[in-house]
């Protein structure tokens, strides 16, 4: 019997962020180059988008490039870059089928013209799909995103747009790459660190954050089914007191 069972479907989390992490040591363990766990970690994303999706889960964010993943070796960044392509040509019909849209955050236009290309075709072609929404981040960087916001905001102010006390939170949101797209509740890091390594370093402020030691890999679905029971099993209370949100 699945634990998926055991999922309360009123109280899942509305967005699910995941470091995909071990795809390089899982690889390793068996003898292969990293590239080789890179490939076996798409099963990982098919597995785990179709269990969201299924459950009910309205966003699912992967962290698959940072800005600093940029630094990896030459071979390394051409063989990523080949797979997401591919990848992203295979899956595109499994997305309209399933309902599901594509969408991207991150510095997309340094990315190769043909995965750049790709990736643009792809967020087009499931533009208006409803059922979920899979965005993945691409030579991504938190603090680089949190830079431009401000950058902006303070031409803004520069051209008299805005009053610089008249500035709230949501004057931010709205800068940020994830401005139509709700925080997450639930973060997933896989491969045993414990780290968010420059990852919606705003949007992750009462995040609940979930490690576990499995390789990427071999994350499934019944370990995404673990990590939204741990998630409904907390408390959740925002600074207040518990008294404060049982009443």
């Amino acid at each position: 019997m699945s634990i998926k069972e055991n999922i309360n479907l009123e109280k899942l989390p509305v967005h699910i962020a995941i470091i995909m992490d071990g795809n390089g040591r899982w690889a390793k363990k068996k003898g292969e180059m990293r590239i080789f766990g890179h490939k076996n970690g798409v099963k990982a994303v098919r597995d785990c988008t179709e269990a969201c999706a299924e459950l009910g889960v309205k966003f699912l964010t992967l962290y698959a490039f940072s800005t600093e993943n940029w630094n990896r070796p030459k071979f390394e960044i051409n063989a990523l870059m080949e797979l997401l392509v591919s990848t992203i040509n295979k899956e595109t019909k499994t997305l309209n089928d399933n309902d599901i849209r594509l969408t991207a955050i991150g510095d997309l236009e340094s990315l190769p013209k043909s995965c750049y290309r790709e990736l643009m075709n792809a967020i087009d072609k499931t533009k208006n799909n409803k059922r979920m929404t899979l965005v993945l981040a691409l030579s991504y960087s938190s603090r680089t995103e949190i830079v431009e916001a401000v950058k902006n905001i303070g031409e803004a102010v520069k051209e008299g747009k805005i009053d610089p006390k008249d500035i709230t939170e949501q004057t931010i949101i709205d800068q940020i790459y994830t401005s139509d797209i709700p925080d997450p509740e639930l973060l997933i890091r896989t491969s045993g660190e414990h780290r968010i390594s420059n990852f919606l370093l705003w949007q992750m402020a009462y995040t609940e954050l979930y490690f576990t030691e499995t390789l990427w890999p071999d994350f499934g679905k019944e370990e995404l089914y673990d990590a939204i029971i741990d998630y409904q099993n907390r408390e959740r209370r925002f600074g207040m007191t518990s008294e404060q949100v049982k009443n």
